[in-house]
């Protein structure tokens, strides 16, 4: 490494390659080299990107697209070296405990944190008790915390030095939150010394990163061949636009990323806010309710007028409220938002963004919801996301999705068994994992129930006003 020092990512996904890869690559463009980037998969890659990475030595296309629809391809080096995944992540464990190795960093999902309401790991969900067995055995389940607690483990042993631990992801407080659960993880797997070393010499700085990323569609392999004349086995997509929060807080030094365009600032609270309300939010309210209309993608959903209205009025009426005043002019990067959406050169699916609807329910839009009760406000249009899906899932119930849906915090039996109970919208409302404390509250069913009323009328039209 000649005396760099390095940032160890665990997830090869394409948000993290258009995403962390390329802000590295925009140091790397301006003679910045002090840092590597090392990445490598914790679970076995189905899609078969992590071989095309190692065959390509970390190199891959990045296709960018303007709201205009211009198109510019980049040449991506920023993946200094692709670890490739076997069973015990013995490579990856190695390079993290290496002194080197600044900063282990990571793209996790929404429910891929395994927290309860209180912020508590929940050990009552089978791949946190299937971690703790691994644990105990010596072996890696697949989870964050047991490839970090491997990680972590084997620093501590070796003596590698304090570490960051940088959460990449879309969960508000998410380094406040990995923090919280890796802790609980380790207290859980009876390793106290460990969780020990752990609370001293790490931190975990929250983050927030954004750029809509869809899957590759299944063109853009020939299309980055025509452009640069590279076969390119694993190119990805993205919208020209990119922006990452990040508060200053790291133990071992960090890369220049403000040189670049990153954010760095004391707290990212109130960008976060913005983004995870206004952009997630309104992003699944839009997908959901294009589902239920019959759409296949984010920009065909947000050009019709009904849907469009939907997700500015979410916004406008009761998630404004909540964040002004605030150091962000809200107004304009809600439409900000909603251009980007429009972005039909992105073709984003709306089979990608409307997974997962049990975390972004629980996560996007019931923090709204709780403030807007609080304040004595009106949720009537906040109210319309857990309508719509709660739509959403009954089309899923009765098999009439375009599509497969998946959704790691759902279970599959108590979904269906709402519409199988006499009051679906009562069920929906009263269920703890949606909605923690507002479970079963009179006013949030209320709300939920007149909205569903207008989501009935809005799904049974092509394209109809919302009364």
């Amino acid at each position: 490494m000649s005396g760099r020092r390095r940032i160890l990512h665990l997830g090869l996904g394409a948000f993290h390659r258009a995403h962390q890869a390329a802000c590295q690559q925009r140091l790397l463009d301006a003679g910045r080299a002090d840092w590597e980037l090392v990445g490598g998969n914790i679970r076995p890659d189905p899609a078969g990107i992590e071989p095309a990475l190692v065959a390509q030595r970390g190199a891959y296309t990045l296709e960018t697209v303007a709201p205009d629809g211009r198109r510019r391809h980049q040449l991506v080096r920023a993946i200094a070296d692709v670890v490739p995944y076997a069973p015990g992540l013995e490579a990856l464990v190695r390079i993290g405990a290496d002194p080197a190795t600044r900063i282990v960093s990571f793209t996790v999902t929404e429910a891929g944190y395994y927290l309860d309401a209180q912020w508590q790991l929940d050990p009552s969900r089978a791949d946190v008790r299937a971690e703790l067995d691994a644990r105990r055995e010596g072996r890696i389940a697949g989870t964050i915390y047991g490839a970090l607690a491997a990680i972590l483990g084997a620093r501590r042993r070796l003596g590698g030095g304090p570490l960051t631990l940088l959460s990449c992801d879309n969960l508000r407080h998410n380094g406040e939150r990995l923090r919280r659960g890796l802790l609980d993880f380790l207290q859980l797997a009876g390793e106290a010394d460990l969780r020990g070393w752990v609370d001293v010499h790490t931190t975990c700085p929250n983050a927030m990163v954004d750029r809509i990323t869809p899957r590759p569609p299944a063109d853009l392999r020939a299309r980055v061949l025509e452009a640069t004349g590279r076969d390119d086995a694993v190119p990805v997509m993205a919208e020209e636009f990119l922006q990452w929060v990040i508060e200053d807080d790291f133990r071992g030094g960090r890369p220049p990323w403000e040189d670049v365009g990153v954010t760095v600032v004391d707290s990212v609270a109130p960008y976060e806010e913005a983004k995870i309300r206004i952009l997630n939010g309104s992003h699944s309210a839009i997908a959901w309710a294009g589902a239920l209309r019959g759409y296949g993608t984010i920009h065909e959903a947000l050009a019709d007028q009904d849907i469009r209205r939907l997700a500015h009025d979410y916004v406008s009426d009761d998630v404004l409220p909540c964040l002004e005043p605030g150091p962000i002019d809200l107004r304009a990067y809600r439409d900000q938002v909603l251009a980007r959406f429009g972005n039909a050169a992105l073709g984003d699916s709306i089979q990608r963004v409307a997974m997962d609807g049990y975390s972004k329910l629980t996560g996007f839009i019931v923090p709204t919801i709780r403030e807007g009760l609080a304040a004595g406000r009106s949720i009537a249009s906040v109210a319309m996301v857990p309508a719509l899906l709660l739509a959403f899932l009954r089309r899923w119930h009765e098999a009439r999705l375009a599509f497969d849906l998946v959704d790691s915090a759902m279970d599959p039996a108590s979904a269906h068994a709402l519409f199988q109970s006499p009051d679906p919208v009562r069920a929906f409302c009263a269920d703890p994992v949606l909605w923690g404390t507002l479970a079963g509250d009179a006013r949030v069913e209320a709300a939920v129930r007149t909205a569903s009323a207008r989501v009935e009328t809005f799904a049974s039209r092509n394209s109809a006003g919302l009364e």
